[in-house]
């Protein structure tokens, strides 16, 4: 099965390394043009310079700060005032770890306008292109934690919830405009949020490391934590028309990690 993004735009954000570089170079490989965003100048240069370039593709990057609500909605209205896409990925860096007993109320609304309204406010940005077309991908980089929570992410257990039964209410809205809306549950994946996490709890149990990850790849039933590239496959297939009765769902990558259905 040949996936082909031929003619699609798609708009990516936290690409600049990890999952969503991946993504990106897997919807560039696939034939879209892709819009990249992110914090770091410098390194979304180096992603785009990097992405596969064939005939009719424009790859570009959009400087952006999720962290900044604000600042934000500003960029990305800009941004959408004189362009457009048929493909967005919802993707942001990730909240503060911490348990529920460290966070305060004012750190949940920071990772709510982190995690959820800047996502609201570019799917509505996106909606209108999608609906004029009458065909339109949004997937959301959601958690496994929304299912099974993890202790020591607090912040991204509530909000991400949050945010999967939105995209879930979301599909059934725009589903009679050839608009399917799809988020994918992520597991362990070889990225540099692992590994700072794997930092802070290898120094909260004072073991190493190297002892942290080790557990992590025990407790999956593959006995290994993904690769990114694995990652981008599973979106380059959701954004295509192979994928056009694909709807509404919530998708583990996880190497089999959840126990529950």
């Amino acid at each position: 099965m040949k996936i082909s993004l031929l003619g699609k735009k798609a708009l990516v954000g936290g690409s600049s390394g990890g999952i969503g570089k991946a993504i990106a170079e897997q919807l560039a490989a696939s034939g879209a043009s892709v819009t990249l965003m992110a914090r770091n100048e410098n390194k979304l240069k180096t992603v785009v310079a990097g992405l596969a370039t064939s005939e009719g593709q424009l790859h570009q990057y959009l400087v952006v700060d999720f962290s900044d609500l604000e600042g934000y909605k500003k960029r990305i209205s800009t941004y959408f005032e004189s362009n457009s896409v048929d493909i967005l990925v919802n993707n942001t860096q990730g909240p503060p770890a911490g348990n529920a007993l460290e966070k305060k109320v004012e750190d949940y609304q920071d990772a709510f306008d982190l995690l959820f309204k800047t996502v609201v406010h570019t799917t509505e940005l996106a909606l209108a292109n999608m609906v004029k077309n009458q065909w339109g991908r949004i997937i959301n980089v959601a958690s496994v934690s929304v299912k099974e929570p993890l202790s020591y992410l607090a912040l991204s257990n509530s909000i991400r919830a949050s945010l999967v039964t939105w995209a879930k209410s979301l599909a059934t809205d725009v589903g009679a405009e050839q608009i399917t809306v799809n988020s994918i549950l992520t597991g362990y994946f070889d990225t540099e949020r692992i590994a700072q996490l794997n930092t802070k709890k290898a120094a909260q149990l004072g073991i190493s490391p190297n002892d942290v990850l080790t557990d992590m790849k025990s407790k999956v039933p593959l006995k290994r934590i993904g690769d990114p590239k694995e990652y981008g496959y599973l979106v380059a297939f959701l954004a295509s028309d192979k994928a056009a009765y694909i709807s509404g769902t919530q998708i583990p990558i996880d190497g089999g990690l959840l126990k529950s259905l």
